[in-house]
């Protein structure tokens, strides 16, 4: 069975390293761990695929922007038949802390555009998704927040967490998400 692993973020380098974009640069920093690269397009998704714990999973980053990434992971999860628990999405959380994680085996979007579109596409809520905290700046408005840029200590903080992401990832589909969510959260 095939697995698939979403990072979620907006196209465009007028978009890299803003806070909207941590599903992106969690997902871009395991691919490089592994010495992978995004190699492969199609359905509007950036991908590779490679195995791991001898099944094979698919690593993607959907090319349109985040409030219509839905039908990207629609489009993957129809053609490559996976089913909804062999889904990991990787998204930004205003609601906690910068660098924080949160796994959850299924939830609601929180309000996250990219994760409405997922459960709109999907007619389902019941994937695993780990949200990886920015904050949040109640003085900004919230499109201006998520669409900035991280400043350096945050992309520090980011970057301090990338084990445990990797981690995740490695070990999502072959141990209980429980564990996993007792060990992280």
């Amino acid at each position: 069975m095939t697995k698939l692993v979403v990072g979620l973020g907006n196209p465009g380098k007028a978009y890299e390293k803003t806070r909207h974009n941590v599903g992106f640069m969690v997902l871009d920093d395991y691919v490089k761990s592994k010495g992978e690269n995004f190699d492969k397009e199609k359905f509007d998704g950036l991908y590779t695929m490679f195995s791991q714990n001898n099944e094979k999973v698919i690593y993607l980053k959907p090319q349109k922007y985040m409030n219509l990434s839905g039908e990207v992971v629609r489009d993957f999860v129809n053609y490559f038949d996976i089913k909804l628990d062999d889904i990991l999405v990787i998204s930004d959380d205003l609601n906690l802390e910068v660098g924080k994680i949160r796994l959850r085996s299924k939830g609601s979007s929180g309000g996250h555009n990219g994760l409405k579109n997922i459960e709109l596409n999907l007619k389902s809520n019941a994937y695993k998704r780990l949200r990886i905290g920015i904050s949040n700046n109640k003085n900004i408005d919230m499109k201006d927040f998520v669409l900035g840029k991280l400043n350096e200590d945050d992309l520090q903080i980011l970057s301090q967490n990338y084990s445990k992401t990797r981690d995740i990832i490695d070990n999502i589909f072959s141990m209980p998400v429980a564990d996993l969510m007792n060990k992280y959260n």
